[in-house]
């Protein structure tokens, strides 16, 4: 198995920006009752913003968020899709005063927001909470480590193959796998690294080759893994 291979299957998962799910979603919303409350953001509405301060963890139990960047110069940059199981914002427990990136749901979303406190009361009273979750830490570190090595060694047509497939929730059954919630062009462009104009370049060739359909739904075939171990 291939380096591209290894890094491609540990992010498939229910979510887009991590593949590991270590915590009991009920068993971890009953350990924060009483200093949790939940939120129902409807599609594109704002989380937080860059900038604003940082005091709690937010765990999402349904629905899809993307966390974003903007530069001094205005440039916007998607730096995680997230997806049901995962965590964000779990900066303010490292000592982050205010946000680094704006997280908005990409659909109807079910979060929880646990108070700094809280979390950090959790993390020293429950060992069993505190190691599930460092496994999460340990794992999305290593996600992030596979983002930059795809960043900095692989061409922008691998790497759309690789998030397509990470969207997909890859594996190797060879079905064919729908992406849910609906992606625009420009996200994949911004996700990538490149242009819109070379997304849709690489989606219409992909559509030739059969290794996507669409069809009001964007399906993802696993031989699109091909593009990513061919050299």
């Amino acid at each position: 198995m291939t380096q591209n291979q290894r890094s491609t299957k540990s992010r498939s998962g229910d979510g887009a920006g991590s593949a590991v799910r270590p915590i009991d979603p009920q068993a971890f919303l009953a350990a924060t009752d009483g200093a949790r409350s939940d939120l129902k953001p409807a599609s594109h509405e704002v989380v937080f913003t860059q900038g604003d301060p940082a005091e709690a963890v937010f765990y999402v139990r349904t629905g899809r968020v993307q966390l974003t960047v903007v530069s001094d110069q205005g440039k916007e940059g998607i730096i995680a899709l997230l997806g049901p199981g995962d965590f964000f914002g779990e900066g303010c427990i490292a000592g982050q005063r205010v946000r680094l990136a704006s997280a908005v749901a990409m659909t109807a979303a079910n979060i929880s927001r646990i108070e700094k406190d809280s979390m950090v009361r959790l993390l020293k009273e429950k060992p069993e909470f505190s190691e599930r979750f460092m496994a999460f830490l340990v794992a999305r570190n290593i996600q992030v480590e596979a983002d930059l090595v795809d960043q900095l060694f692989n061409s922008s047509e691998k790497r759309l193959a690789r998030l397509l497939l990470l969207l997909a929730n890859f594996n190797n059954d060879g079905e064919l796998r729908p992406i849910v919630p609906k992606i625009s062009q420009e996200v994949l462009a911004a996700r990538v690294g490149t242009t819109r104009s070379r997304i849709n370049y690489f989606m219409n060739k992909f559509r030739r080759l059969g290794l996507i359909e669409y069809n009001g739904e964007l399906k993802v075939h696993t031989a699109l893994l091909n593009v990513i171990v061919h050299d």
